[in-house]
């Protein structure tokens, strides 16, 4: 029986830390919005260009290389954060942990030779 508590107080955590998750954003947001001085006029809804008059279309379209290789460092950038975690812990973790590490950046290395392939790393 006390088991069964245990598992209704883990839930009963959990749905008070997501109605908070909830909820905070929600009371920020409208506080802000009530808060906020609304002044509307026609020089806020120009664009802005290092002070100057805008002297061409604010819409700018990329090129989608420029996407694809911000998203490949922000891929590795967070695969490689994983690592430090991993060498700090080294020596408690034993061969197994090496084992899962190797094939890890096994993959790792198998998706950089696939985007190096797909010549997505080429700037042009």
């Amino acid at each position: 029986m006390d088991f069964y508590h245990l598992y209704q107080n883990n839930y009963l955590i959990v749905a008070v830390f997501l109605f908070l998750g909830i909820l905070l954003p929600v009371v920020a947001l409208t506080a802000g919005r009530v808060l906020r001085p609304y002044k509307p006029s026609a020089e806020k809804y120009t664009t802005y260009e290092s002070g100057i008059e805008p002297f061409h279309q604010s819409w700018v379209q990329y090129n989608v290389r420029y996407y694809l290789f911000a998203l490949m460092f922000v891929i590795f950038d967070v695969e490689t954060v994983f690592l430090y975690p991993w060498a700090v812990a080294y020596e408690e973790l034993g061969v197994f942990a090496l084992i899962e590490m190797g094939i890890f950046v096994v993959l790792l290395t198998l998706g950089l030779v696939y985007a190096w392939k797909k010549k997505v790393l080429k700037w042009t």
